[in-house]
């Protein structure tokens, strides 16, 4: 298939460049060849204020770009002064046109999370309901440090979590080995939104994507097989660097010839 309107939907995740504006987001998004954009809350589209949020999403499809996500950094479970009410998260995605919302599953690892397991369950179906309402679905992100980081995690939240807005990002981890990566994917597959792409070496060095290549090509194997309208979102470039998101575009239309698309 190499008609471009064949491709899995790509995109990039605007917290890769923090120091850019909105417009140069979009910009460059386009300029890359890619279709969507996660629009990150902690910079770029912050929560509560829905001016912007309803600016950034008619600015983003009136280039003809989509809202993959809205990335909140939302994390379950939280209460408190610290915490930011799941609503003013949730008004914001609406208001940007986000079809999902990225929040983490706790602030604690799956080995560590004790008593607060429970909390984030509850927050979980809590705002499951609240997004589904809005017709929003919630993703928890696949991620050190929240009860969605191993496999094995994963395959327990899942079993707990039985609601259809209740939806899970993937992404490599360095924290796990290829064959836990592979585990990892499999395990959310089922209830899988979009996902993350970078390649990282074990120090958490960013590097090009193309050097990801093996990896990246069974992994998207595996994600098309499953729903080939899965998005792929670019995240952390090398060096941080804007200038190298065409080349990482172009890494991952290259990874998606190599499975067919």
């Amino acid at each position: 298939m190499s008609d471009a309107l064949c491709l899995p939907p790509t995109g990039l995740v605007s917290v890769t460049f923090r120091k850019l504006g909105t417009d140069e987001i979009i910009a460059l998004t386009r300029l890359s060849g890619l279709q969507s954009i996660e629009w990150g809350g902690d910079v770029h589209v912050p929560p509560g204020d829905l001016r912007k949020a309803r600016e950034v999403g008619a600015m983003t499809r009136g280039e003809g770009l989509e809202v993959a996500a809205y990335g909140s950094y939302y994390k379950l479970g939280m209460s408190g002064e610290e915490a930011l009410p799941f609503e003013s998260v949730l008004e914001t995605a609406v208001a940007l046109g986000a079809p999902v919302i990225r929040v983490w599953a706790g602030s604690e690892g799956s080995e560590k999370a004790g008593r607060e397991r429970d909390k984030v369950l509850r927050d979980a179906r809590r705002a499951a309901e609240l997004a589904a309402a809005a017709g929003v679905r919630v993703g928890l992100e696949f991620h050190a440090g929240t009860l969605n980081d191993t496999p094995e995690a994963a395959r327990l939240l899942w079993k707990e979590l039985d609601h259809p807005a209740l939806c899970s990002l993937w992404q490599p981890l360095v924290s796990l080995s290829e064959s836990e990566n592979d585990e990892a994917l499999e395990a959310v597959l089922p209830r899988l939104s979009h996902v993350h792409v970078f390649h990282w070496l074990p120090n958490y060095e960013r590097r090009p994507l193309a050097e990801g290549s093996i990896q990246w090509s069974r992994w998207l194997k595996t994600i098309m097989n499953h729903r080939k309208e899965t998005p792929l979102l670019l995240e952390f470039v090398a060096g941080d660097d804007p200038a190298n998101l065409p080349a990482e575009a172009a890494a991952l239309r290259s990874n998606l010839a190599t499975v067919g698309f």
